[in-house]
């Protein structure tokens, strides 16, 4: 992209950006909430539609102008109901945070229970961490993992709907392999009488291609960011059933956010026709490929998957039996140009400050162009890391190893 004017009136911030863009072609990304967006989508996010202001709903606003808002508002709506079969879409949430605050808002009440997975299993900081507005504002029951498979314990699930009687039952993971039967979710909150809420953030670029079972026919809300596997801008997204629609839209707008981010919606809907593709499919089977293929490569280097392996994008490397920790693994990784995240790990006795893991996505190498052949390169370089993460000298040689990997596979 040109940045002539940047470099002309901020050169702080243009060179900031340069190094960004360095910094991404130079180095192997693991990360599994990241991905690299198409070119359209970066210049639709840099359109114009940044200086408009657009309050309220397609020809509901509290502005003049929007006419042109109201056209991608409703073609990125539109795209959304197409590719996931929802009732009805809500595109203006910021974020997946804000998405999830807007369901308990529009359904909830202070001090009502919600039944979600547990964060030091898989789940995420909105789902009732203790440390997030949903964990003050509500009343956390959590579900994890059985400490033997790595699977979600659906039997524990219902033991725990019965007994606390939750007024919502949340299902939704950041760091969870394995694929999710929202069915047998919403069998336990008819059982129990809780709204069922799906956050899907995660998968939801899996789930529109097909690979992936679909909660969208189960539950009442489903949230999802539109980046991640999406492959659209870092934005959030509402689907519900038609009966929650007004209430949706209400506690979005105007109960938790103003205007819209116009130039964000915009993506979004460019993102979402991409999804619409074959291509788009294409690429979601290649990512799964990928991960199995990683994950694989890996076991037979002695590393230790939770759950054994992945049916999606991503894993959880459990280190424990590497003589090293998740923080130090990823600054290891990190100085040989393969950016992970450490993450805890089911029943894991550090803090998550340190951890016993690291969390790999396939996304980001998957949308460069790489493949199972690249996966085991990468996975030898991550073994190689880990075993010699004291040995500079190693280290620097499986650096410039990646940096050569990444020429071969440019991002733009």
């Amino acid at each position: 992209m040109n940045f002539e004017n940047l470099k002309n009136t901020d050169p702080e911030v243009y060179q900031a950006i340069q190094n960004e863009i360095e910094r991404e072609q130079n180095n192997i990304v693991l990360i599994a909430s990241e991905n690299y967006t198409s070119p359209a989508v970066l210049e639709v996010q840099g359109s114009v539609f940044t200086n408009k202001y657009a309050e309220g709903y397609p020809c509901k606003r509290y502005y003049g102008g929007c006419e042109y808002a109201d056209v991608v508002e409703n073609l990125a709506t539109e795209r959304a109901r197409k590719l996931f079969g929802a009732e009805h879409v809500n595109v203006q949430p910021h974020s997946g945070s804000q998405a999830n605050m807007a369901v308990f808002f529009s359904v909830l009440k202070p001090g009502d229970t919600i039944l979600s997975m547990s964060l030091s299993h898989g789940g995420h900081l909105s789902h009732g961490s203790s440390v997030n507005f949903s964990g003050v504002f509500y009343k956390i029951v959590s579900y994890g993992v059985n400490r033997d498979s790595g699977y979600i314990d659906y039997e524990e699930v219902r033991r725990l709907a019965l007994a606390q009687k939750p007024k919502l039952i949340l299902v939704g993971a950041s760091a969870y392999s394995r694929s999710i039967d929202f069915k047998v979710f919403a069998d336990i909150a008819r059982e129990t009488g809780a709204y069922l809420m799906a956050d899907i953030a995660h998968i939801a670029g899996l789930v529109a291609a097909g690979l992936h079972p679909s909660p969208v026919p189960h539950a009442d809300f489903v949230t999802t960011t539109t980046h991640k596997t999406l492959r659209g801008p870092r934005g959030g997204m509402i689907m519900c059933r038609a009966e929650f629609a007004k209430v949706i839209d209400k506690t979005i707008f105007p109960g938790i956010q103003g205007g819209p981010l116009v130039h964000v919606i915009a993506a979004k809907a460019v993102a979402l026709k991409e999804a619409l593709t074959p291509e788009f499919r294409d690429y979601q089977a290649k990512v799964i490929q990928n991960a199995k293929k990683l994950a694989e490569e890996l076991v037979g280097r002695g590393f230790k998957i939770i759950s054994g392996g992945t049916d999606n994008h991503m894993m959880l490397v459990d280190l424990t039996n590497k003589d090293i920790t998740g923080k130090d693994a990823e600054i290891a990784l990190g100085q040989a140009r393969i950016t992970v995240n450490k993450n805890v790990i089911p029943y894991d006795e550090r803090s998550p400050a340190i951890t016993s893991g690291i969390r790999l996505g396939t996304p980001c190498v998957t949308t460069r162009g790489m493949g199972s052949a690249e996966m085991t390169e990468i996975s030898d370089m991550i073994s190689s890391i880990i075993e010699n993460n004291n040995d500079p000298e190693k280290i620097t040689r499986l650096m410039q190893k990646a940096q050569s990997l990444c020429v071969k596979f440019p991002i733009y």
